[in-house]
């Protein structure tokens, strides 16, 4: 053996430590306690994301006994397919309205109502009130309101003299009236977010910021309130635009899916459940989670470098 080889001793070799009793004991508790939550996910969510990511590679069709594998032919039919093609134009619109409008919209107002002192409770309960409604009933509602005819809505630009507007039955404004009601739906639970977010703003910053020459409640606004409320409105922005590429029941109510009003779900649910084309639906299903996935992590990679916590 050569000089420049070393052996170690043996009994110098560090040997891997042994989890005494109580350290395997507690190791075990703690699967058992981590148990249900992660039968919970397979589930729920990872189990049906595989045989949704299955499905979409097939032409299966509901209630079919044999399926054939098509690879990616139905995520290739959805890039020709018109109607999905409208149905993401218009759910992209209807984002673009929803997306800003209530988000600005609730600010303003969770300022207005951070304001009031007598009234704060009746204002937040008033703006909050269309949150715990079941969308479908307001749906309704909605229709009526805006009906050609009978509706409060058009009565009041007859009487102003205008000739009433069809809301619901003019393809250009189908989408605008479906988005201003979205809105309608988000202002009540952005604001009470936003609420939260001003609430927890320590009252000395907005003092040192006025005597610091900020005299203006804009330059406190933007100086101090804006800043701080970064978390907050992160998250409203994010959870604002999953609800706005979600929209399915006014469409659903308000226009049954006429030609001009379709949305992506919308459509998902149509060759889904009314055609039974369950492959491309689920191919259609694959491709609204990782639209709506990019958006959400865009969002929130964009916003948190801008975010002051």
């Amino acid at each position: 053996m050569s000089s420049s080889e070393y052996v170690p001793n043996p009994a110098l070799v560090a040997k891997p430590a042994r989890l005494s009793v109580t350290e395997r004991r507690m190791i075990r508790r703690g699967l058992i306690f981590a148990a249900p939550a992660a039968v919970l996910l397979l589930a729920i969510y990872i189990i049906p994301m595989i045989v949704l990511i299955g499905f979409s590679m097939t032409d299966y069709q509901l209630g079919a006994l044999a399926t054939r594998f098509v690879g990616v032919e139905n995520f290739v039919k959805a890039a020709q397919d018109p109607v999905f093609l409208r149905a993401l134009r218009n759910t992209i619109l209807y984002a673009a309205i929803v997306i800003p409008a209530g988000v600005f919209l609730a600010l303003g107002v969770a300022l207005l109502v951070q304001g009031r002192k007598r009234s704060r409770a009746f204002w937040e309960v008033a703006y909050f009130l269309p949150v715990t409604a079941t969308l479908v009933a307001m749906a309704t509602v909605w229709q009526f309101l805006l009906h050609p005819s009978l509706g409060p809505v058009n009565a009041a630009i007859r009487a102003l003299g205008f000739e009433p507007v069809a809301f619901l039955s003019t393809p250009s404004l189908l989408i605008p009236t479906m988005a201003l009601i979205g809105v309608w739906q988000v202002l009540g639970f952005n604001m009470v977010l936003f609420l939260a977010g001003l609430t927890a703003i320590p009252s000395d910053l907005h003092e040192a910021a006025r005597l610091d020459g900020a005299k203006n409640p804009i330059d406190r606004f933007l100086i101090v309130t804006w800043p701080m409320l970064g978390p907050t409105t992160m998250f409203v922005v994010v959870t604002t635009s999953i609800s706005a590429f979600k929209v399915f029941e006014t469409v659903a109510v308000l226009t049954k899916g006429r030609s001009g009003s379709e949305t992506l779900l919308y459509d998902l649910y149509l060759e889904g459940f009314e055609y039974s084309d369950t492959g491309y639906a689920a191919a259609l299903t694959l491709i609204f989670l990782g639209f709506v996935l990019v958006l959400s992590i865009g969002q929130t990679l964009h916003l948190e470098r801008k975010v002051h916590y």
